[in-house]
């Protein structure tokens, strides 16, 4: 098995492993019905609908009163 002569420097050990861990972007695509951004395959997380369906009724939040007498 061969040797290497000289160590490699830590910036060049570095830069070699760095190559692994760039992110990539994630793809977005259109919801059908509302026209907001999500991921593909998944529930629109605005509308709650999924290929044209809708899937799961997105909870409204609920109105507290501050004054409640």
């Amino acid at each position: 098995m061969p040797h290497p002569k000289r160590k490699h420097t830590r910036a060049r050990r570095d830069s070699r492993r760095s190559q692994n861990s760039k992110l990539e972007l994630k793809s977005l695509s259109l919801c059908g019905s509302c026209g907001a951004m999500r991921l593909p395959h998944r529930i629109c997380p605005s509308c709650g609908s999924y290929k044209g369906k809708v899937e799961t009724p997105i909870k409204e939040a609920k109105k507290e009163d501050s004054n409640p007498q």
